[in-house]
């Protein structure tokens, strides 16, 4: 698995390198050590459609018409109170965030367990607490190392253990597919300011497929002139994935930074799309 995304992600990288150029995808194959036939059953396995069909997902245009659908949708469900704190139980995915108080303990008492995972989006660190997730991040480095530094760094009095066992049986249900009946809920136990919790609640209610400018999540959590500060807290989400800052792009399609890498956020946009349509 890891060897197929770093594949992936290779060739998104030499197209967008290479863009003005237009590569076929022909050179893009070479480019990944592959032949053209190689190349088309890499993505088959990996995503079940074309490079040719996922690279269209990819354009500015389709983003554009992604983000115009998506917009409706949201308009919509923010517009009927489905924002509300709560209501996110009605969600795959549970916010519970630390109080002011172990906000200021830094994580005293707390015992954090992580484990090291190949994901479809190359090696992630996932770690948690007994109270749930507070920790999932992709790294090419397959030690995790900066992602071990950023739970010492913002949860400095806790107890960091490595628990392989403990995380995989999370694991196993993050990126199960939406339809499995097996999937279960997850809670994610998440430490950050007022102001970033609610930008990552804003953010559980993008759908996989759907799309959201900056500038919607700050109209959406009632903070239209913040677009720069819902940003910072965009690439402080702690939790890749399951709080899906991956699907935030600019207001004219482009799809911007990512905190684990442009070509990783591209490929899950892809991803996602090809399975959503």
């Amino acid at each position: 698995m890891d060897t197929d995304f770093e594949r992936i992600d290779a060739a998104l990288d030499y197209i967008e390198t290479h863009a003005i150029n237009q590569p076929r995808l022909e050179d893009v194959a070479r480019h990944v050590h592959l032949s053209p036939y190689h190349f088309q059953r890499l993505f088959k396995r990996w995503v079940g459609i074309s490079p040719k069909r996922f690279l269209q997902y990819l354009t500015v245009n389709h983003a554009k018409q992604i983000l115009a659908e998506s917009r409706t949708v949201l308009d919509a469900t923010y517009d009927s109170g489905l924002s509300s704190p709560g209501r996110l139980h009605d969600l795959f995915v549970n916010m519970d965030a630390v109080t002011p108080g172990e906000y200021s303990a830094r994580g005293k008492d707390v015992t954090i367990r992580y484990g090291r995972h190949k994901s479809p989006f190359g090696t992630c660190l996932l770690a948690v607490t007994r109270r749930g997730i507070c920790g999932l991040s992709f790294h090419d480095d397959a030690s995790c190392a900066d992602g071990l530094e950023y739970l010492q760094h913002h949860w400095p009095k806790s107890k960091i253990l490595r628990d392989q066992a403990t995380t995989k049986s999370v694991f196993e249900q993050v990126f199960k597919d939406p339809g499995d009946p097996k999937r279960h809920r997850l809670t994610l136990h998440v430490k950050g300011t007022n102001f970033q919790i609610k930008v990552w609640e804003a953010l559980l209610r993008v759908a996989p497929g759907q799309l959201c400018a900056y500038g919607d999540i700050a109209r959406y959590i009632g903070r239209p002139n913040a677009v720069r500060a819902v940003g910072s807290a965009v690439g402080s989400n702690p939790v890749a994935w399951l709080i899906p800052c991956h699907r935030v792009i600019t207001s004219m399609g482009t799809f911007g930074n990512y905190r684990w890498g442009p070509a990783r956020k591209k490929a899950i946009i892809g991803w996602e799309m090809a399975r959503a349509g």
